[in-house]
């Protein structure tokens, strides 16, 4: 069996480490690399849509990542207990039109004892923004 530490239960330094992982992972843009941190079998709410499945954990990120150019997420660790993490995050992109976004949200993971995700409930608002208020100004 695989493993992905750090392992549950989360005490607050190895919840904060997952979160750091999330985030590098994420920001890496790379669907292949985000996907192994889910089970085979995960399940996602994201805002309307319902996924399950790595192979459609990458199908919807090859999407997400086409439409939001320019992606940069920083996720903060909200609380933990057992086996549970929960974040809030934002995000800064922008689409083919060159109008800018920021996008706040939440998420609900649960993980399995290997140390991947087995559900992920995340919800999510967009901001316009102007580029001159965007705040992720480092290169990817």
């Amino acid at each position: 069996m695989t493993q992905r530490p750090p392992l549950p239960p989360f005490d607050e330094s190895s919840a904060r480490a997952k979160v750091q992982a999330a985030e590098d992972a994420w920001n890496s843009r790379d669907p292949e690399r985000v996907a192994l941190a889910y089970t085979e079998d995960c399940v996602w709410r994201n805002r309307h849509e319902f996924i399950t499945g790595r192979d459609e954990i990458r199908a919807f990120l090859r999407r997400k990542w086409e439409k939001e150019q320019d992606y940069r997420l920083r996720k903060e660790l909200w609380s933990w207990s057992g086996n549970r993490i929960s974040v809030c995050f934002r995000y800064e992109w922008h689409d083919d039109a060159g109008q800018w976004w920021r996008s706040y949200g939440n998420e609900q993971w649960e993980f399995a004892p290997d140390g991947l995700m087995r559900r992920r409930e995340a919800s999510i608002n967009d901001v316009p923004i102007t580029e001159d208020q965007r705040e992720f100004l480092a290169p990817a």
